[in-house]
């Protein structure tokens, strides 16, 4: 019961990797608080959830939602002790047929609203809170048609180290997970046609050693351990959970 006694606020918390961190975080103790876009999933998440869960609709990118977001966790809980910023999108493009909606998107929602999500949320982190950053292994090798997504990401990455540097007086520590292709809803939401995703998933299981994709279930895991005090010496990491895929890959491929 790592999470005794403690509060947790996850964005992106109504699917995939966030809705599995919230069930794992209460689990261990944890009172829940989620947000995110879509009430349907949003309500939804939260019947599954239960107890005295609480749930926020709105967008990252909107700070007003976001201040909505603090103004409920504040009413609720008071504090926050774990904060997993979970909330993305991934779209695929290569460069020729990127344009300024694709950018503004991917950058609005991964880098706008993570940092946002952290700043509003600083005046209740306690004392040596702990806050998650999810992003991706995308950041750590060229990927064709992700120069985007990858960017986006690799912005939190900088944002751990800056973050934590500049926390360290209150004892906040800022980490990374980055997984590697993960089976969640956000393959859906690509647009792009069953077949295309199929084929896309097919090519992601055959490029991590382990030769499957992860499931959210096993990058909450690595949530909780980051989130939790077990981590108290882990500042500003990247963690992989990518089943070996960029650190055994090219040696398994010889």
């Amino acid at each position: 019961m790592r999470f005794q006694n403690k509060v947790a606020v996850i964005t992106g918390g109504n699917s995939g990797i966030g809705l599995a961190s919230a069930h794992r975080l209460q689990q261990e103790g944890a009172q829940i608080a989620i947000f995110g876009r879509n009430q349907e999933t949003l309500a939804s998440a939260g019947e599954a959830l239960g107890g005295d869960t609480l749930t926020v609709q709105g967008d990252v990118a909107d700070n007003a939602d976001l201040d909505r977001l603090i103004e409920s966790v504040t009413e609720r809980f008071g504090r926050i002790d774990t904060l997993v910023v979970n909330a993305g999108v991934a779209h695929f493009k290569p460069l020729n047929e990127v344009d300024e909606d694709h950018f503004d998107l991917h950058f609005n929602i991964n880098v706008k609203g993570a940092y946002y999500t952290i700043q509003k949320a600083l005046p209740l982190l306690a004392e040596g809170a702990s806050v998650v950053l999810v992003g991706s292994v995308v950041t750590q090798a060229g990927f064709p048609g992700s120069s985007i997504y990858s960017a986006s990401k690799a912005a939190l990455r900088s944002f751990a180290r800056t973050l934590s540097a500049e926390l360290l007086p209150r004892k906040i520590r800022v980490n990374v997970v980055s997984p590697g292709p993960v089976e969640t809803p956000i393959f859906d939401r690509m647009g792009a046609p069953k077949e295309q995703t199929d084929g896309m998933k097919q090519g992601f299981s055959a490029m991590v050693p382990l030769n499957r994709m992860g499931t959210p279930e096993e990058i909450a895991g690595v949530v909780a351990f980051l989130g939790s005090d077990d981590a108290s010496f882990v500042v500003g990491a990247d963690v992989n959970a990518d089943g070996g895929m960029i650190d055994l890959l090219p040696q398994a491929q010889g």
